[in-house]
């Protein structure tokens, strides 16, 4: 089904998983897929670390999900070093296969940008192109923090604003308070754009994770460093786990309670932190 109507339809619950690189990596994903199926997400969506060996397993594991488990499935898509020809092909394979639902992205431009033949510059020219082959609904991301190439927050929403004017709706990079939320949606908003957005959820569960996830472009706040901190010296390991979960959850809480139109998660191949919240929030 396509995603754009699931979230006409309602509150949406998804989960994000990265194709598998090696024997030990397809076990574990097969088990946290049969684990959260259970939960019957409203759809699923599977990464691409980019090259021609990844762009295949994603696709695998897009149409093995969609024909074997039912579950609708969105293909992560990155344009940059391909030319048009290639990712018109690429578009064209999965909509062959029955694929609707598809998420734009750029990708990290080469050092080198010679080395690689490209004729694309940004996942607005992806999202063009998708809506020129046809039969897709398009996703784009959106960064809460802005995303590391723009110059700054205003030019960062005009751009987004951009890319939603043609796509169907974005999902956020991992954001940790429901003010992150809001404040972008009321930017778009100012921007004349009401599409959804949905927000992306992983909890931090570890002293180390704060660091892994200032990395991947979302700044953990403050406050909830030192919530983790206290946890850990209240009891360790063990009690910081459960304190982001906790985090997690009242996270989620208000977002729903401020009109998200869907929770986004971001499960890293792993099932537990992703159903203890779920559970939390649905059950």
């Amino acid at each position: 089904m396509r995603i754009d109507a699931l979230l006409a339809k309602g509150v949406t619950r998804s989960f994000e998983y990265f194709p598998p690189k090696s024997d030990a990596e397809s076990a574990q994903l097969s088990t946290t897929l049969r684990e959260l199926e259970d939960l019957s997400p409203s759809f699923v969506s599977v990464t691409y670390r980019g090259g021609r060996e990844s762009r295949q397993r994603t696709f695998d594991l897009v149409t093995q999900i969609e024909k074997t488990d039912h579950i609708t499935a969105m293909a992560h898509l990155i344009c940059v070093g391909h030319t048009k020809n290639e990712m018109r092909e690429i578009l064209g394979n999965y909509k062959s296969a029955g694929v609707e639902n598809v998420m734009a992205l750029g990708g990290d431009i080469p050092d080198d940008p010679a080395l690689v033949a490209s004729e694309f510059t940004h996942a607005l020219d992806l999202v063009e192109l998708a809506r020129e082959v046809g039969g897709f609904s398009i996703g784009v991301a959106a960064h809460p923090q802005g995303h590391p190439r723009s110059p700054d927050i205003a030019s960062d929403r005009k751009f987004l604003a951009q890319k939603m004017g043609l796509a169907d709706f974005a999902v956020t990079q991992l954001l940790f308070e429901p003010g992150e939320w809001t404040g972008l949606v009321s930017e778009l908003g100012e921007l004349g754009v009401s599409k959804p957005v949905l927000p992306g959820i992983m909890p931090v569960t570890t002293l180390a994770g704060i660091g892994r996830m200032s990395k991947m472009g979302s700044d953990v706040p403050k406050a909830l460093i030192e919530r983790l901190q206290n946890a850990d010296v209240k009891g360790g390991p063990d009690a910081v786990r459960q304190e982001g979960i906790s985090a997690a959850i009242e996270l989620c809480e208000s977002l729903l309670g401020a009109g998200a139109p869907g929770l986004h998660f971001y499960t890293l191949n792993r099932s537990t932190a992703t159903r203890e919240i779920h559970n939390a929030l649905f059950s």
